[in-house]
């Protein structure tokens, strides 16, 4: 944590990086598929579930994306109750702050909205509040760039793989990567 500057090391302890794996735009009418999460620091953190798909819609391009059987995790996805204890259980211990985890993703409202939901759904409550942060939105303001230079093929040699705990963990890089590098 020493080579964090130190505006940002009481919030570095708090920062998942979050990515999630859907059957279409939004969840009101499509599912949660999977989560994958990680901490920023080491040892780092990590975790992943895949879930059962409850609305049975799915969008072709979605499918493309992600590449899951919707059928398999029919038969062997966790129900999302299950998943979103799992996921809170995991935030508590994972997060070592008496604060709240703070969400951090790439294009995060769009990860936000399902994970939100699903947390209210299921559980009641959103173990992250009302906290989130954008990676493109922090890099536009970091960097002082126009939207357009925002996407990752203009600060960064990853391509997301869409499998969400690899994502999670890559995010967690670009983000390190922007703090430490673009000063």
């Amino acid at each position: 944590m020493d080579t964090w500057p130190e505006w940002i090391r009481n919030d570095i302890k708090r920062l998942v990086s979050v990515d999630v794996e859907t059957s279409g735009p939004n969840p009101a009418d499509y599912d949660l598929l999977s989560i994958g999460a990680c901490t920023l620091l080491d040892p780092q953190q990590r975790f992943y579930v895949e879930l059962q798909p409850v609305s049975g819609r799915s969008t072709e391009e979605a499918q493309r994306v992600h590449g899951l059987d919707v059928e398999r995790l029919l038969r062997e996805g966790q129900p999302p109750a299950r998943v979103m204890q799992m996921f809170s259980d995991w935030l508590r211990d994972a997060v070592d702050t008496d604060d709240h985890a703070l969400f951090l993703g790439f294009n995060s409202p769009f990860d936000w909205m399902f994970v939100s939901d699903y947390f209210h759904r299921y559980l009641g409550v959103n173990p992250f509040g009302h906290s989130a942060l954008d990676i493109k939105s922090f890099y536009m303001g970091f960097a002082r760039v126009p939207w357009k230079n925002t996407s990752m093929k203009n600060f960064s040699t990853v391509h997301l793989k869409h499998n969400a705990l690899e994502d999670a963990c890559d995010q967690a890089k670009i983000f390190e990567h922007i703090v430490l590098h673009t000063i």
